[in-house]
C-alpha cells in the first residue's frame, strides 16, 4: 500500500464479525445461526420505529472472500481507509475469527484497504436475544490470564502483523483495547503486571522483526454493555501502562440519551461533537475522535417483551439519523481535524456493520448507499485515489 501524506485522513470503520458461522455460536444457537437471524426478526417497538433493517446485499456470509471483496471495494471507493475488526479471544480460544482470517485475508483485493484489531475483551453475555431482566448469563469472560494473553498476542504476531495491509499509526502497528479494566482484572488487578505484559507484547513484536506497536485504548464514561467498567483516571492509566493514544467506540459511551424510547440524532450529535475538543484537551495522549451513525439495539431484545428502559439492550434509540444528518457529523469531524495538531488525522466510525445496534454503513433498503456517499462527498477531495 502506498504511504499516505500527513494531510490525508485516516477513516477507520469498526467491523463487527458476527455474520458468519462460528463454532461457539453453533453450540449455543444451532447450525447455520448468525446474527442475521436477529436482524431479520427486528420489529417496530414504538410508533415510527424503523425496523426491521433490510440489507440491500442480502444476508451474506462475510467469511466468503468474494463477499468481503465487495465490502472492501465499496469502502475504498467511498473514502474509507481501514476496517478495525472487533476481535475476540477468550480462555476458550478464538471467537468470530473467520470474517477476518477467511473473508478479509482471503479477498483478492485486500491490498486496497488497511485493517487493524480492536480486542473486544468484554464479557460475552447471553444477549442474542436478551430478555428484559438482567443479569444475563455470562457465556465467556473478558478477563483472561497471562497465559491466554500471550497465546492471543502471539496469534496476532504470527497471523496479522506481517501482512502488508496491516494498519500503522505513526509507524506503529495499531492495536486497540476495548475494556482496559477487564484486562487489568485478568492480571490480578495489578497495574504493574499489566504494564509488564504490555511491554512484553511490544518486545515480542520487535523480536519478530515487525517494529513497534501503537497501543490504543477505548475510553468511555457510561456503560453500554452490562459488564463494562469505565476508566476513572484516564491520564493516570495511560501513563502507567504506556498507551500511545485513546479513542471512542460509540457516542453512547460518553453521553446519556435524554429521551426514551427515541432521542433525536441531530441534538445528540451536537452534544458529542463537543467531546472532540474536550477529550483532545483533557487527555495527555492523542485522542482520535469518533463519529457514530446510529444506535438501536432493539433487535437484540426478545421481540415479544415490552420495550421499557430497563438496561441494555432495552435502551433509547437514535432516530432521524438520516444520511444528511450523518453527513453533518462528518463535516464537523473534518473541521475539527483540520484545526487540530493531532497526527494523523484519524477518526473512527461506528460502524461498518453493527446491524443489530443500528449503526452501519452498508446499504439498506431505505437509504441504499447514501451513508457511504456522505463519506465520499465530505472527504473525496483529500482521499480520492
Amino acid at each position: 500500500m502506498t504511504k499516505k501524506r500527513q494531510d490525508e485522513y485516516e477513516i477507520a470503520a469498526y467491523y463487527f464479525p458476527n455474520y458468519h458461522e462460528d463454532r461457539s455460536n453453533i453450540e449455543r444457537h444451532g447450525k447455520g445461526w448468525t446474527e442475521w437471524e436477529l436482524v431479520k426478526r427486528g420489529s417496530p417497538r414504538f410508533p415510527g420505529h424503523q425496523q426491521p433493517k433490510v440489507p440491500v446485499w442480502g444476508y451474506e456470509d462475510e467469511a466468503d472472500p468474494d463477499v468481503m471483496a465487495k465490502k472492501i471495494d465499496a469502502a475504498v471507493d467511498h473514502g474509507l481507509t481501514s476496517f478495525i475488526f472487533d476481535w475476540y479471544w477468550y480462555k476458550e480460544g478464538p471467537f468470530l475469527q473467520r470474517a477476518l482470517e477467511e473473508g478479509f485475508l482471503g479477498a483478492a483485493n485486500n491490498d486496497r484497504l488497511s485493517f487493524a484489531l480492536m480486542w473486544a475483551n468484554h464479557d460475552w453475555e447471553d444477549l442474542h436475544p436478551a430478555k428484559r431482566n438482567p443479569p444475563h448469563a455470562k457465556l465467556s469472560q473478558g478477563a483472561i490470564s497471562e497465559e491466554v494473553f500471550i497465546q492471543a498476542t502471539d496469534h496476532m504476531i504470527e497471523h496479522y502483523f506481517s501482512h502488508p495491509s496491516y494498519m500503522k499509526v505513526n509507524g506503529g502497528l495499531y492495536v486497540s483495547l476495548y475494556e482496559l479494566m477487564s484486562l487489568i482484572k485478568g492480571f490480578d488487578g495489578s497495574l504493574e503486571k499489566t504494564r509488564n505484559m504490555l511491554q512484553d507484547f511490544r518486545r515480542r513484536v520487535r523480536d519478530a522483526g515487525l517494529g513497534e506497536l501503537h497501543l490504543n485504548a477505548i475510553v468511555w464514561g457510561i456503560q453500554a454493555l452490562p459488564s463494562e467498567e469505565m476508566i476513572v483516571d484516564v491520564n493516570g492509566y495511560m501513563e502507567q501502562l504506556g498507551f500511545d493514544s485513546v479513542t471512542s467506540y460509540i457516542w453512547v459511551h460518553h453521553n446519556p440519551m435524554p429521551n426514551f424510547p427515541a432521542t433525536d440524532y441531530a441534538s445528540f450529535r451536537e452534544v458529542n461533537q463537543g467531546d472532540f475538543r474536550k477529550f483532545t484537551d483533557e487527555y495527555q495522549v492523542p485522542y482520535f475522535p469518533n463519529v457514530t451513525m446510529g444506535w438501536d439495539p432493539s433487535p437484540r431484545t426478545v421481540q415479544s417483551e415490552v420495550y421499557d428502559e430497563v438496561g441494555y439492550p432495552y435502551t433509547p434509540v437514535l432516530v432521524n439519523n438520516t444520511p444528511d444528518e450523518f453527513r453533518k457529523a462528518l463535516e464537523a469531524v473534518k473541521l475539527f481535524l483540520d484545526s487540530s495538531s493531532t497526527v494523523p488525522k484519524l477518526f473512527t466510525i461506528n460502524a461498518w456493520n453493527e446491524w443489530t445496534e443500528g449503526s452501519y454503513l452498508e446499504p439498506d433498503s431505505v437509504n441504499g448507499m447514501e451513508y457511504l456517499e456522505a463519506i465520499k462527498n465530505v472527504f473525496q477531495s483529500k482521499n480520492a485515489k
